[in-house]
This record gives C-alpha cells, sequence and structure tokens, in this order.
C-alpha cells in the first residue's frame, strides 16, 4: 500500500512532530504541578533529557507516545505494514535508547518514572501516582 500523501508532503508532517513541549507533555505537567513539588522541564543536563525533573526529589519523568516507544496497549502494539523494516528497527531503536537512558539516570542516583500517553485516560489516577514520586518529603499525601 502507498502513502496517502506525497514525499514532500510527508516530509513535512514528520517535520511538524515535535520532541518537546507536546500536548501530553503539557498536561503531565499541570497534573503534577499539583503535588507541590518544584519542576523544571526538559532539563538537557540530564541524559534523555527528561520531560519533567523534581530536583529536590531527584526524580525524573519522561512522558511517552505509546506508538513511538512500543507500549503493551493496543496502540502500542500497532506496526506500519509499509516500510516494515525501517520501523521495526527505528522503533527497536527507541526502546534501547529508552533503557539506556534510564539506566543512566539510575546509576546517577534518580527514579526514573516513565508516563505512557493511554494514561492520560484516567487522569486522576495518574495524578495520584505523579503525587506520590513527586510530593516534597514533608508532605503529606493524600
Amino acid at each position: 500500500m502507498s502513502d496517502v500523501f506525497s514525499r514532500a508532503q510527508r516530509s513535512a508532517v514528520m517535520r511538524a512532530v515535535k520532541s518537546s513541549g507536546t500536548a501530553p507533555e503539557r498536561r503531565l505537567f499541570e497534573l503534577a504541578r499539583t503535588s507541590g513539588a518544584r519542576l523544571r522541564r526538559n532539563v538537557r543536563s540530564l541524559p534523555g533529557s527528561p520531560d519533567l525533573v523534581a530536583p529536590q526529589r531527584r526524580v525524573c519523568v519522561f512522558v511517552h507516545g505509546c506508538f513511538w516507544h512500543q507500549h503493551t496497549c493496543a496502540r502500542g502494539a500497532r506496526r506500519p505494514a509499509s516500510n516494515a523494516g525501517y520501523w521495526r528497527a527505528k522503533l527497536e531503536r527507541n526502546v534501547r535508547r529508552d533503557r539506556r537512558v534510564a539506566r543512566e539516570l539510575r546509576a546517577l542516583g534518580w527514579t526514573v518514572v516513565t508516563v505512557w500517553e493511554c494514561q492520560f485516560r484516567a487522569p486522576e489516577r495518574l495524578r495520584r501516582r505523579l503525587v506520590r514520586y513527586l510530593a516534597p518529603a514533608d508532605r503529606v499525601v493524600s
């Protein structure tokens, strides 16, 4: 099956895919703000440039798209039919990079939290999870 876009249109579509400041990142930041933690976004000095960092708690949070990072949910299980070899290799590289970055951060003493795109369907549950990791030690968490 051929692509519905021309090569130039497909290139423009792929260029528009952002790596930071995405809608899920912004939603996560808003949810995480309720934890009371001081948060920084896209810290380039840490391996993998975590999407959110709570320096005082030494917690890094990554927001992963289910497809791009191969989550086990239905959306992450999809595989493109065209150019399958390219996509398989690309997605496997993403997963290997995620594992390597998490390993490097843990070796530096950071806690790594991964939030999947599909988890935004239950925002209250996600907020409670974030508060557990991000809330300052002296704050009572409910």
